[in-house]
């Protein structure tokens, strides 16, 4: 049965209060972009459901619970029932389903929908013109009164630990959905601030290597390369900042006093994390300028040396030059010692202006 047969199959059973069985691959009613659907009460998380129309059920249900629905990259096709089972805006449906989002938080109602990018460091041995440093990806979250729906886009960024890092901490999760969005935007932003450390190590490596005594061996194309992945990574954190600042400050935000005061504490680690970007981006531009300048400095002194040798070797070319007109009447060809003499002038010549040059720092 194909997916779209799948969606319409859930629907006809939710209607009739049937169950679907979330992990039997053929009947999943979202295939393998389920994640996970759990439910929670109270903060501990309830044994079940089978299917998220059951969890809708459970959580609704319960005066303290709600329901956590985690999804990977559907399509329109497959997010279809989640949005229409939770309410969900259609342009935020959009949004979810498209990635390339700028970080944001809007309100729909009583529905919260956030986008938050996750960024992380891509391993290498050794920092080249095409390396790639920071791998970005996407979190939608929607969050609602008894319901937190996350969609995440990009290969890594998995909520599995934090999942379980929640359910460790129970009293916090009973917060409720809010809870959870701040758990997924302390996770991005304590991700964040990994791979700040750890492109300060590629910066400083380049920094060590451009102003080492031997900075020919310097590619300015590692330097542009990893300009180019702090801007990708100053993208994802910067515009986090006011979404941040909307939910740790604004009372009209869906969020409970309580959650708030941990938002704050969020918003102060980005704007560390971002002080860290801004000065990374500036240091680069430094380090930029400083490499070409020594470049500028190095080919400087090669001209000067390339010049002085060829002031040296004109004044044999000079004194060859002359006797090699064979005039008839020049001074000392009749001499038996002209030949010695001549080479002799040509040595003291080239030594009194390799000196000369010498002594005036060009050789």
């Amino acid at each position: 049965m194909s997916m779209v047969g799948n969606l319409r199959k859930v629907a006809r059973l939710a209607r009739r209060g049937r169950r679907v069985d979330l992990n039997h691959p053929a009947r999943s009613p979202l295939g393998s972009t389920v994640v996970n659907c759990v439910v929670y009460r109270a903060g501990v998380r309830q044994e079940g459901p089978r299917s998220v129309n059951e969890a809708v059920r459970l959580a609704r249900r319960y005066r303290d619970g709600f329901v956590w629905l985690g999804l990977h990259e559907p399509t329109a096709e497959q997010f279809a029932d989640v949005a229409e089972l939770f309410g969900l805006h259609p342009l935020a449906v959009e949004d979810a389903i498209n990635a390339h989002q700028r970080p944001k938080v809007e309100s729909y109602g009583d529905v919260l929908f956030s986008v938050l990018k996750t960024v992380t460091f891509v391993e290498h041995d050794e920092l080249t013109a095409t390396s790639e440093v920071v791998d970005t990806g996407e979190i939608m979250v929607f969050t609602g009164p008894r319901f937190v729906v996350t969609v995440r886009h990009g290969s890594h960024g998995s909520l599995g630990p934090l999942r379980e890092e929640l359910e460790s901490r129970p009293a916090q999760l009973a917060h409720g959905p809010a809870a959870v969005l701040h758990a997924v935007a302390d996770h991005v932003v304590d991700e964040y601030l990994t791979v700040a450390a750890a492109v300060q190590d590629d910066i400083e490596a380049v920094e060590t290597q451009v102003f080492s005594p031997d900075n020919r061996t310097a590619d300015p194309g590692r330097i542009y390369q990893l300009k180019r992945e702090v801007l990708e990574f100053k993208r994802a954190a910067v515009p986090l900042a006011q979404p941040l600042a909307r939910l740790a400050a604004d009372p009209a935000a869906p969020v409970g006093e309580e959650i708030r005061a941990y938002f704050r504490d969020v918003a102060d680690h980005l704007a560390r994390v971002t002080e860290q970007i801004t000065s990374f981006d500036a240091l680069l531009d430094s380090v930029l300028q400083a490499h070409l300048a020594q470049v500028t400095v190095a080919q400087n002194e090669d001209m000067r040396k390339i010049t002085a040798w060829a002031a040296i070797i004109a004044v044999p070319t000079m004194v060859c030059g002359v006797y090699g007109m064979n005039f008839a009447h020049m001074p000392e060809l009749g001499w038996r010692y002209g030949y010695a003499w001549a080479i002799g002038v040509i040595v003291v010549a080239c030594f009194l202006v390799h000196r000369g040059f010498k002594r005036n720092g060009w050789l």
